[in-house]
Formats: C-alpha cells, structure tokens, sequence
C-alpha cells in the first residue's frame, strides 16, 4: 500500500487491529518466534544500510553516533528552536534519501505503529500552519512540521551487537534498541497536537484508540474497582516524561488482580497501543513478559471519568511504566512508554 504523506509518497502504511488478548501464562519464545525477530532485525539492519548508502560522508557522519554517547538521552517533546536536536534533519534530505529513511521506518516499526509516526508529523504539519489549520504558535524560531524530524544511529547498524534506531521531533521520540533476537522501544515517546484533524476528507486521531480503550475500560469498574484505581490528588503531566530517566515512582491505583477476566483483557489491549508501534516480532514477546506480571501491575486514574474528557492514567508493573496526559484539554496529549529494566536496552548489555 502507498499513502501520500505530504512529505513523499512511501511505503508500508497500513492499519490492523488485533483484540482479545489471552491471559495464558507466559512460555519462552519458541523457536519460529525467535526466527521470527532474527528475521525483523535482519530486514531492519538491511533498510538501514540501504538509507546508509544513499548517504556521502558528511551525512554518514551526522547521522552515526557511538551507542553509549550522550545522544542516547538527547530526545523531548519540545519543538525545534526549543530543543536542538543532532543527527540528520529530514527537511535538509533530498527526496531520494527521505523516501529511503520513512521505508527505514515502516520497516522497523508495525503497521500501526508507522501509521501513529506518519499521523503525529502530519499534526505538527498542520501546527506550522498549513491552511485550515491552527495559527503558527512560539515565536523566537520555534519551528513545526515535517521537516524539522530527526534521525539518528548509535551503534552501527548490525544483526547481533546492541544498536539503536533513533527518529523524533515534536511530539515524538522513537528510540528502538536492537540486540540481535532482541529488541526494546523504552523509552519512547509519543503525542499528539492537535489531538484530532481533518485529512483527505477523514477525521485523523493520532492517539484517538489510547484514549478510547482507557475510557472503555474505566467505564466497566464498579464503585470498588474505581476507589481504588482514581487517585486521591490531581496528575496533570507525565512524571517519568522527556528528561526523567532512571527516576522512579511508586505503584499507585487498582491492581490489575483485581480486574475480571475481560477486564484484563481490556488492559492488555490498552497496553498494546504502546508495545504494538514495535515491529510484531519484538511486540509479542513483550505482550508475553508483561502479561507475567500481571499481577503485579496496577492501573491509576486522575481527573474525570466521562469519555471525552480531559483525564490522565497510568499503567505500572514491574517492567512497565505507561503514562498518558492532556496538556490544558483534549486537544493536546503526551505520553510515555518505559521499562525501568530495560530503557535504552540496558538488560541486554547484561546478557
């Protein structure tokens, strides 16, 4: 399939929906699934060289980082003239080598997960102020849109040793760690602004199912479910956000053990709105190690609980830290996905 972004037609946007997840305890890979990521990271470490080779030495030198340089950390929320960021500017990309970095992408990532990508930029095209759209806010060179999205590698590219894919702006950060059968997209950030537009005549909504299944699945909590999951003060931003590494906080809200059966489900398919931007391959091993804990994890609430409302929540495990937050209302929301044993890939460096 082929969709016109407004930056280049590419390749490899598509949407499916996966539901109702089982709660079976968790088995180690077996082997086609291991196959299975063998194989996703050979065709991503292919893609990216691919990109490499449309590159001279000047763009292979701003494009490549050492694996443990301070780059790694070097991601916001924040736009550009807010935040510098390094690496290779897709605005400063002829067509050729752009069309080749958006294949990299929907080749490293899910189909859903692209489409989010693609429909996040696309929203912050409509910031910079294409017609129709909200008037250009900031001032001082604050700059939206398209172009002013970053791509990076730390680490060279390879099928066995840890390296890392990095690709963000505004509203966006993708850090997707590879080691071999392996792979982590903690920390990561995504978010949208606005949080629905109009688009070749469709209503566009970046992070609309997020928001959706939360709403759904608050709505089937009883008196007791919700004492326990709204929390007793007000949460308005993310508190493990852009600049918050290796901090932690304590596990708040509803137990998930306390949810019925399809109430898990409900959660797990929430939780999937994050795992699932990965590529299948890595998604589903990761479904499996969350759904181990789920006892374990707890689901916490701040703000109205009226779908269509301004609301924050958070899902917490043991290696799991989601957070979803409106800015000031609806129209303007960030989030976060993280593993606190896992960010940047740091179990597999130990493994």
């Amino acid at each position: 399939m082929r969709v016109t972004v407004g930056i280049g037609t590419v390749a490899g946007l598509g949407v499916f929906v996966v539901v109702g997840a089982s709660l079976a305890a968790p088995r180690s890979p077996s082997p086609p699934a291991q196959t299975a990521a063998a194989d996703a990271t050979t065709r991503i470490v292919a893609s990216a060289q691919a990109f490499l080779a449309t590159l001279d030495e000047v763009g292979r030198t701003k494009v490549q980082f050492p694996f443990d340089s301070p780059q790694k950390a070097r991601w916001s929320n924040l736009p550009t003239g807010i935040f510098k960021r390094e690496g290779l500017r897709l605005g400063d990309l002829p067509q050729a080598q752009r069309a080749a970095a958006m294949a990299l992408l929907s080749t490293a990532l899910s189909q859903e997960g692209y489409r989010k990508v693609v429909e996040i930029m696309r929203g912050d095209e409509i910031l910079r102020g294409a017609p129709g759209g909200p008037p250009r806010g900031g001032g001082g060179g604050v700059r939206f849109g398209e172009d002013e999205y970053y791509l990076a590698f730390l680490g060279v590219p390879s099928v066995s040793a840890p390296w890392m894919l990095q690709f963000g702006g505004h509203h966006l950060a993708i850090n997707l760690t590879l080691a071999g059968r392996q792979a982590t997209l903690a920390p990561s950030h995504t978010a949208a602004q606005p949080a629905s537009y109009s688009f070749e005549g469709r209503t566009v909504r970046p992070l609309g199912d997020e928001n959706d299944r939360a709403f759904a699945l608050m709505a089937t909590l009883d008196a007791a479910q919700r004492s326990q999951a709204i929390l007793g003060y007000s949460v308005s931003d993310l508190v493990l956000g852009p600049g918050h590494d290796g901090q932690t906080i304590q596990p708040e809200g509803l137990r998930a053990s306390a949810l019925s059966a399809s109430q898990q489900t409900m959660l797990m398919d929430l939780v999937r709105e994050w795992t699932g931007i990965a590529h299948d391959a890595f998604a589903a091993p990761r479904m499996d190690e969350i759904r181990a804990s789920l006892p374990q994890t707890y689901f916490a609430w701040s703000g109205p609980t009226t779908a269509g409302s301004a609301a924050y929540f958070r899902i917490q495990g043991p290696t799991l830290v989601i957070e979803y937050a409106p800015q000031r209302g609806v129209d303007h929301i960030h989030t976060i996905y993280r593993d606190p044993t896992n960010d940047y890939g740091a179990r597999f460096a130990r493994e």
